[in-house]
């Protein structure tokens, strides 16, 4: 029972309280409704690139690692973002023609591999690429600027 009370003498105060506010011109404004948040124009493009000494991913063991995102604008930790993604856009996204080993290069025949690789977001596509390279030789030739970090 004392708690009925206690609650009705509470909301009387309250009632009773607002009403005598309502007479004076200082009112609380209410508080301002956050801005929605923008979604960008722009698919996403964000990608984490490794460089391992191995012959698979999964058995690599990475020696370099950057983050490369190219939109709205270029950032990352990729040394070069601008001419990665500027390769990227070349290539539409097609890692495979941009690992191509140079023509009229010429190696050595030894088995050294090295692997590099790509994992994240390309305008709105989920990447997971991976390629091998017999020896450094071969990955100079081939790696262009997206995976010279």
């Amino acid at each position: 029972m004392r708690y009925i009370t206690g609650g009705i003498a509470l909301g009387a105060a309250l009632a009773l309280g607002s009403l005598a506010g309502a007479g004076t011109t200082a009112t609380a404004s209410p508080s301002p409704i956050p801005a929605a948040q923008t979604q960008s124009l722009y698919a996403p493009s964000a990608l984490v690139l490794t460089i391992g000494q191995g012959d698979s991913a999964a058995t690599a063991g990475v020696q370099r690692a950057v983050t490369l995102t190219c939109t709205p604008k270029a950032a990352g930790s990729h040394p070069n973002t601008s001419g990665a993604c500027a390769q990227l856009r070349l290539s539409n996204g097609d890692f495979d023609k941009l690992v191509k080993i140079k023509d009229g290069t010429m190696c050595t025949r030894e088995w050294n591999p090295s692997t590099v690789t790509a994992e994240g977001v390309w305008e709105g596509r989920r990447v997971s690429f991976e390629h091998t390279f017999a020896n450094p030789c071969e990955m100079k030739a081939g790696k262009g600027t997206v995976f010279e970090f």
